[in-house]
């Protein structure tokens, strides 16, 4: 029941699809701004900022401009307030940028190397 009720007033804020899309192609005018959205998921501003080019209080602070907007949902956490995306960029046809050279070496140190068997 709480997931419909959250899932109603997330499609309330909008009257249609359309506007959605249109609001998320206002706001998020550039690559990196389509890249912190993408991976606001609840992860912290320092680890968005690891995938993205941009400092953390950049992030957290494009997170309560686009709480304001209503396209992202605060939640509180025991360090603070994170965010998390209300919508997918590819739910509206909205391609995803490639990921910078940073998110791929962040990625490369967070798989596991595989050490040949003694």
């Amino acid at each position: 029941m709480i997931e419909l009720l959250e899932e109603i007033r997330k499609w309330s804020r909008f009257q249609s699809w359309k506007e959605v899309k249109e609001v998320l192609l206002d706001v998020l005018g550039d690559d990196a701004s389509k890249l912190i959205y993408h991976y606001s998921d609840g992860r912290s501003s320092r680890e968005v900022a690891q995938y993205v080019d941009r400092d953390y209080g950049v992030i957290v602070r494009l997170w309560k401009k686009w709480a304001e907007i209503g396209i992202v949902e605060p939640f509180a956490v025991q360090r603070g307030t994170r965010y998390k995306r209300l919508f997918s960029l590819e739910d509206f046809g909205i391609e995803i940028p490639q990921v910078s050279l940073k998110e791929a070496q962040v990625q490369a140190r967070e798989e596991p190397t595989m050490e040949p068997s003694k």
